[in-house]
Order: C-alpha cells, then sequence, then structure tokens
C-alpha cells in the first residue's frame, strides 16, 4: 500500500493511520446502517490529531518539543520512512503546531500542545486552509508547478503565521524542479516553512537534504502495535483474541495504516467477533502451533511427518510460500532466544511461541539454526518463482530435513581429525 492518496487527503483531513480520535468527546461511531456509505474505515477514522496521539515515534516528538521550546525552528523539514508510519499525518499535525494561535484570541506562539483545538486547526485538519498547501509530487513533479511554489511563497500569509507547503511524495520531483526549488528552500522568506515526506530517502538530492531537519519514522514495534489495536477494539466494542491482534500486528510489519486495514477486514469477516483461526485463514498464514511442529519434525530428521504436516497445512488453505516464511520467523525466533533469552517477554509472541521455542533455543545448536535460515531463505525464492509452488516447497523440506542428521562442516572436520590414522 502506498500513502494515502491525495484526493482522499483532501476529502478527510489529516493523516495516515496512526493514533487516536481527538480528546475532547468520546469516540461513539454511528451504525453503519444509518446512512449509505456513512461507514469510515478504521484507517480513517483512528488517524491521530496531535503529537499525544502518534505512536511509536517518540524521538521525533522529543526533538521537536525542544526545538519549538527553544525556539529553534527549521525552516524545512524532510520526513521518511515505509508506508503508514505517519508522514503525512506527522506534517500536517507540525503545520497545526506551527500555526496554533488559542481560539479565545489569547497571544501564543508556535506549539506542540494541541490538546485544545486553536485558531486555525480544524482547517488544517479538513486540508481546507489557505496558508497551508499541500502538493502531491506524483502528480505534480514538473519544474512549472515549484514556479508556482516559488512566486506565491513571496507573498505574505493571508491568517496564519506561516504559510506551510506540505510536497507528498517529494522524491517524484523531477531534477529540474529539485534545482528550481533550491535557492527558495535555503533561504526562504521568514514567513514560509517547507514540509516534505518520502518513502524513498534516496531518491532525494542530498543538496536539498542539507537544507532540511530528516526525520526517519520507525516502524512501530509489533507489541506497540498490538496494544494499540486492543484500545482500538475496545472502542469499537469488538471481541478479538489476543493471538489475533498479535497476528495482524506482525502481518503489518510495523505500519499502522496496514494493521489498521487488516484488522477492519478481520472485523467484517468475523462479524464483530475475531479468532485467531479465523486471522491466519484470512491472510491466508498456518496456525502457529503447526509450523511449530513441522519445524520441530523437520530438525529431529523425521521426513513423514514433516510431509505430512505440510500438506495437512497447504490443504487448509495456507500458501507454500507462506510455510516457509513462517518457518524461517521461527527459525530467526528461536535464534534470537537462544542469543537473548529475555527475547521471550515481547509481548507479540503467543504462548507456544514463547514456551516452545525457549525449548528449542535450548536443544539446538547456532549451527544448526544458522544452516536452517540459510536453507529456507533459499528454498523461498525458489518457492516463488516455481510452477508447482507445493512441490517446490517439500523438496525444501526434504533438503532441510535430510540436512537436519548431517554434521555442520566445523562438526565433519572435528570428526575427521579425530579418526585414527588407517
Amino acid at each position: 500500500m502506498s500513502d494515502e492518496q491525495h484526493t482522499d487527503d483532501q476529502q478527510d483531513g489529516p493523516g495516515f493511520d496512526l493514533g487516536l480520535p481527538e480528546a475532547a468527546p468520546a469516540v461513539t461511531a454511528a451504525p453503519a446502517a444509518a446512512s449509505p456509505g456513512a461507514y469510515r474505515v478504521l484507517a480513517r477514522k483512528y488517524r491521530p490529531q496531535n503529537f499525544a496521539d502518534l505512536i511509536g515515534q517518540e524521538a521525533m516528538v522529543r526533538t521537536l518539543r525542544n526545538a519549538f521550546s527553544s525556539g529553534r525552528i527549521a525552516q524545512a523539514y524532510i520526513l521518511t520512512g515505509v508506508r503508514g508510519v505517519g508522514k503525512t499525518t506527522t506534517a500536517r499535525i507540525l503545520a497545526r503546531a506551527l500555526n496554533y494561535e488559542p481560539a479565545d484570541g489569547a497571544p501564543g506562539g508556535p506549539s506542540l500542545d494541541l490538546a485544545v483545538m486553536g485558531k486555525h486547526c480544524r482547517d488544517i485538519i479538513e486540508s481546507r486552509h489557505v496558508d497551508v498547501m499541500e502538493m502531491d509530487a506524483a502528480s505534480n513533479t514538473s519544474i512549472n508547478d515549484i514556479r508556482e511554489i516559488i512566486e506565491s511563497a513571496r507573498y505574505r500569509p493571508v491568517m496564519a503565521r506561516y504559510k506551510v507547503y506540505i510536497i507528498d511524495e517529494v522524491h517524484m520531483l523531477s531534477t529540474a524542479a529539485f534545482n528550481g526549488l533550491l535557492k527558495t528552500l535555503e533561504e526562504p522568506p521568514e514567513h514560509v516553512k517547507f514540509i516534505f515526506a518520502t518513502t524513498e530517502i534516496r531518491k532525494v538530492p542530498v543538496t536539498v537534504l542539507s537544507r532540511c531537519q530528516r526525520f526517519d519514522l520507525r516502524r512501530v514495534e509489533a507489541g506497540t502495535l498490538t496494544a494499540h489495536l486492543s484500545g482500538i477494539c475496545a472502542r469499537e466494542g469488538v471481541t478479538i483474541e489476543p493471538e489475533a491482534l498479535s497476528i495482524v500486528a506482525r502481518a503489518a510489519e510495523g505500519s499502522v495504516r496496514d494493521s489498521l486495514s487488516l484488522l477492519d477486514q478481520a472485523i467484517a469477516h468475523g462479524g464483530g467477533t475475531v479468532s485467531a483461526d479465523e486471522v491466519r485463514r484470512l491472510l491466508g498464514l498456518a496456525d502457529k502451533g503447526r509450523v511449530i511442529d513441522l519445524f520441530e519434525a523437520l530438525m529431529k530428521g523425521e521426513i513423514a511427518r514433516a510431509l505430512a504436516e505440510f500438506r495437512d497445512q497447504y490443504d487448509s488453505g495456507a500458501d507454500p510460500a507462506v510455510i516457509l516464511t513462517d518457518l524461517a520467523d521461527f527459525t530467526h525466533l528461536v535464534t534470537r532466544l537462544k542469543i537473548v533469552p529475555d527475547a521471550a517477554d515481547d509481548a507479540a509472541l503467543v504462548e507456544a511461541e514463547r514456551v516452545r521455542g525457549s525449548e528449542m533455543a535450548q536443544g539446538l545448536s547456532m549451527r544448526v539454526l544458522a544452516r536452517a535460515w540459510q536453507m529456507l531463505s533459499k528454498g523461498i525464492g525458489e518457492v516463488q518463482q516455481a510452477p508447482k509452488p507445493a512441490q517446490a516447497a517439500e523438496m525444501v523440506l526434504v533438503r532441510l530435513a535430510y540436512a537436519a542428521d548431517l554434521p555442520t562442516p566445523d562438526d565433519a572436520l572435528r570428526r575427521l581429525k579425530d579418526q585414527p590414522p588407517p
């Protein structure tokens, strides 16, 4: 999934899918049947309204708070990170912070304390403030588009403290557009601020990066994401198993928007009650306990049992490449538990992973785990390219099971040295 589409932004206001609704009134979603098309997906409903609502980006918020309190406000910011971590959301909230004025007309300056709606906040949230302009660089790539920005930047803001230009997917600008922006970006008028967002920071020229304060928005950790999703389910009145939340959080790979989209789909699939088995079937995943059973059979060299377990999972709807990916993930987990036993305390782990993973970490050597990881990593690519993925996956499992009984190269050399000469 890519960042929010421009048309969606114009209609619905702030950002992506992080955080909670506004703090003022309690969230009471209207019944979906009340009006056709009235339902708002979770990814849009639970966008943050202020920095306190952002999750997983504490370092950035702390830096901005200190900068604002000391008056060290930069002329340009660039926000980067994977999809769905809140780049455009943060840009809009930052525009609110730069132009924050108390609604009662009391004197005030730029502030990150946005719990109380200010004079310009509602218009900025709804993307209709005359002094906060957003541009999607994916559809406005030319130097002519940048000329319009340069020309309008000469004039003072109409209502707010600053003119703020938010350019999403800035890496899509042409070379000429980047070059045309450089002078204004380096020495902008005192009433102008630039905020860029991009998923491809390497494609942004270093001449632009050197003129901006850069913030790398982190992937949200699975444990934090699980707690966040649990809170949303409580607000929505949805009953969901903790293991199902863990599955959704890990499938999202750190993207809050992806996690909310998957959760929305799971809720619709389960009719308001979501179980872990339903989420697995929805995502084409194998039961985590069965993946561990398969891993155990492979490590013991029990190839017949392993193939029977694989075929059973495949017949249940699990994708062969996903099964191997789950095996690789569990191999990685066991390796981590062997090195860092405290990793078992991760809230995103299910009980079977925590208990059985720790047991296998004690019984398997690091060499065996490293070899299994290499074979699975190579096998996943083979299965994805094979005309018959199930057969290719079975051959990978056969290699892995037979290799489990073989000594590692170091063990083989040691045995040869220990053998008496003929």
